[in-house]
């Protein structure tokens, strides 16, 4: 992983990281090889803010059955929830 870009894939929309906001924490999918302090540099350079702390999980990959009965699997991914300085904000939802 070379560039910031690479390292945060997505935000992750859900209402967990909507109840997280409130404590200036927010929700990120990130490449599964980021370090903790890969994921803070990315977070810094493209919001250009101060992050104070980041915690990463593991999501696990789950089965799933499709259409007649075919059995699938969700692939597994990573997740990073950021805490960012208080009075700094990341408007990455729409709503900052």
């Amino acid at each position: 992983m070379e560039f910031l870009e690479d390292i945060l894939r997505e935000p992750v929309i859900s209402e967990k990281g909507w109840r997280l906001q409130e404590e200036n924490k927010y929700v990120f999918e990130v490449h599964p090889k980021a370090n903790k302090n890969q994921i803070k540099r990315a977070v810094e350079h493209l919001f250009k803010v101060k992050v104070l702390k980041v915690w990463t999980l593991h999501m696990p990959s789950k089965p799933r059955t499709k259409k007649f009965y075919q059995q699938g699997e969700v692939p597994g991914w990573k997740k990073a929830i950021v805490q960012v300085a208080p009075g700094q904000r990341i408007e990455v939802y729409g709503r900052g």
